[in-house]
């Protein structure tokens, strides 16, 4: 059995903390691992590094290499995947199975197990136990969807009605997808009502007949060469799994994931559902005094939150942007990034902290006419030689030793002593030690 997991969503629901160049499957709430890394972890708990393959857009190359790195000293990678446009859960599943057929050379009897790569998900042994489980099922040529019993009502999620149907799965009746509230409360009162988790499991060739079966004008993608594939990933449909097969075929059938902890983080509300709470059932992350506060979720990044009388309140800080609203109203923050992407606002591309291979840097402070910025650079990693026609710039030191090239000239700049860059010279910055090197330039 393979591992697909999907890392190229942008969490919109997330915004501040989850945008476009650093998106919530990378970020990290409260613990040491990104939810990818924390997906990764779990697979690991009954897998192979070997048996995973890894789909994300090619802005997030860095990222997923960085963070399978960091929880495996020994450099081994997984098959990866880096999409040049983004096409939705359909693309990255053709994406797969192209690769899986032309450049793994598998057999159509192998089985993949389809997982998103920023879900939450515990104790790992029990979720794995249900993966291996579900084998059985594709064998037979269905299309496994694994579904979590609905506990509570909440309408970001999608709902899949199910009646019995022998020998331990379920067969799907319907899909709700993001019911009204009084939807909600009936659809929890019925018997045979999960929420649809996102993840399945098939069999290559009864993916592949229900892809030329429902989606037959994408059926030749998986009959070309891996490289021409991605050459003419641009033309793919823009649509999910979900609506190009899934709601479709009659191939389908629900196992239950009982005593399971799962929530798939699309949304604050979501968040707030899975985090530690305080006796005011509070969650409170970062410098933050709260007074009179009860069931809110407020998070500092850079600032003191003070807050007094709040209620069931979300309060998001971060370097550059503030979300404030009822925990309730959590589902609409999408709707505001649309607005706010409407009006080009930067805030909502990027973070005021930037990662690359090297390292990372914040904006401090910006005008016209200069920049200020916190970089930091890893250890024994070097910034590439460069040359500005329209900028000079000037250095300081505040932690470790830097090595650094003005054009013919290498020099060491140690802490609390500066160097200037003048406009139209070639220049590096490289850090040889073993702790990070930071610097401020100007």
């Amino acid at each position: 059995m393979k591992i697909a997991i999907l890392a190229g969503g942008s969490g919109t629901r997330l915004w501040p903390m989850s945008r476009p160049t650093y998106p919530k499957q990378f970020i990290r709430v409260n613990s040491e691992h990104s939810f990818f890394q924390s997906t990764i972890l779990r697979c690991l708990n009954g897998f192979k590094m070997q048996d995973l393959i890894i789909s994300a857009h090619q802005d997030y190359k860095f990222h997923v290499i960085s963070d399978i790195i960091k929880i495996n000293p020994s450099n081994k990678l997984p098959d990866l995947i880096f999409e040049p446009e983004i096409r939705n859960t359909y693309g990255a599943l053709l994406g797969i199975l192209n690769f899986s057929l032309n450049r793994l050379k598998l057999d159509q009897r192998e089985i993949i197990t389809l997982l998103p790569s920023d879900h939450m998900i515990d104790p790992a042994d029990k979720f794995n136990a249900v993966i291996k489980s579900a084998e059985k099922y594709a064998r037979k040529g269905q299309i496994v969807i694994f579904g979590i019993e609905a506990r509570y009502g909440n309408t970001g999620y999608g709902y899949i009605k199910t009646k019995k149907a022998g020998g331990g799965a379920l067969r799907v009746e319907n899909f709700i997808e993001k019911p009204s509230k009084d939807k909600v409360e009936q659809l929890i009162s019925e018997k045979g009502c999960f929420w649809n988790s996102g993840m399945f499991c098939f069999e290559i060739k009864t993916m592949v007949e229900e892809i030329k079966k429902h989606m037959p004008d994408s059926a030749g993608y998986l009959d070309m060469d891996f490289e021409d594939f991605m050459n003419k990933f641009e033309n793919l449909p823009a649509i999910s799994i979900d609506n190009a097969i899934i709601e479709k075929t009659d191939k389908l059938c629900l196992i239950p994931m009982p005593d399971l902890n799962w929530s798939d983080i699309g949304s604050f509300e979501a968040l707030y559902e899975i985090m530690d709470k305080d006796s005011a059932q509070n969650v409170l992350l970062g410098d933050v005094v709260a007074q009179d506060t009860r069931g809110s979720f407020l998070s500092s990044r850079k600032r003191l939150i003070s807050a007094i009388g709040l209620k069931d309140m979300l309060v998001i800080e971060t370097e550059d942007a503030i979300l404030i609203c009822p925990r309730s109203e959590s589902q609409r923050v999408k709707d505001l990034v649309l607005r706010m992407k409407a009006e080009n606002r930067k805030q909502v591309f990027e973070h005021a902290t930037h990662y690359r291979p090297w390292g990372s840097f914040s904006i401090l402070e910006e005008d016209e006419g200069y920049k200020i910025k916190h970089v930091f650079v890893n250890p024994k990693e070097r910034l590439s030689l460069q040359l500005h026609n329209r900028r000079s710039e000037h250095w300081v030191v505040i932690k470790g030793k830097a090595k650094v090239t003005i054009g013919e000239k290498i020099l060491t700049v140690k802490e609390n002593e500066s160097i200037y860059v003048p406009c139209n010279t070639k220049h590096s910055l490289e850090n040889p030690q073993d702790d990070i090197l930071e610097i401020v330039e100007v």
